[in-house]
């Protein structure tokens, strides 16, 4: 299994009026590491839109919410595929304190092979077999 770690730190503009990580940032943070995660394993999505007419879009997302972001916390985040089928891939980010290794959070997304070559028909496709190969290694 091939992980990609990335660093972070809360900022201001991060939390709510608690003091503690507004909840939405994870995801932002979640789909940030997806598309690095892509980058990472030789993927990158704009060449596949620009060349191939394909994109990886977002289908479902979760998380679990295990301890609060408070201001200045150094985070890491995990990222990892964790299941591969014709048409989708899921990846996996656990968020933590970088110093403590404290869970913070668990994410799921599910990405979909898109063919968006004509932006007003996207439709599902089949994962090309040179991209699943790529991605089967990486499980």
């Amino acid at each position: 299994m091939k992980e990609l770690v990335t660093s972070r730190r809360v900022m201001w503009g991060d939390l709510d009026s608690l003091g503690i990580v507004f909840y939405p940032r994870y995801y932002e943070w979640i789909d940030a590491c997806g598309h690095l995660f892509f980058e990472y394993i030789g993927l990158r999505l704009n060449d596949l839109w620009d060349n191939r007419g394909i994109l990886f879009g977002l289908v479902e997302t979760s998380c679990k919410y295990v301890s609060p972001g408070r201001y200045h916390d150094d985070m890491e985040i995990v990222t990892a595929a964790y299941e591969l089928k014709r048409k989708t891939i899921g990846l996996r980010h656990v968020i933590r304190r970088a110093q403590s290794g404290e869970l913070m959070v668990e994410g799921n997304e599910t990405r979909v092979c898109l063919d968006c070559r004509d932006p007003k028909k996207l439709h599902t496709v089949a994962i090309p077999q040179d991209i699943a190969e790529i991605l089967e290694k990486v499980i």
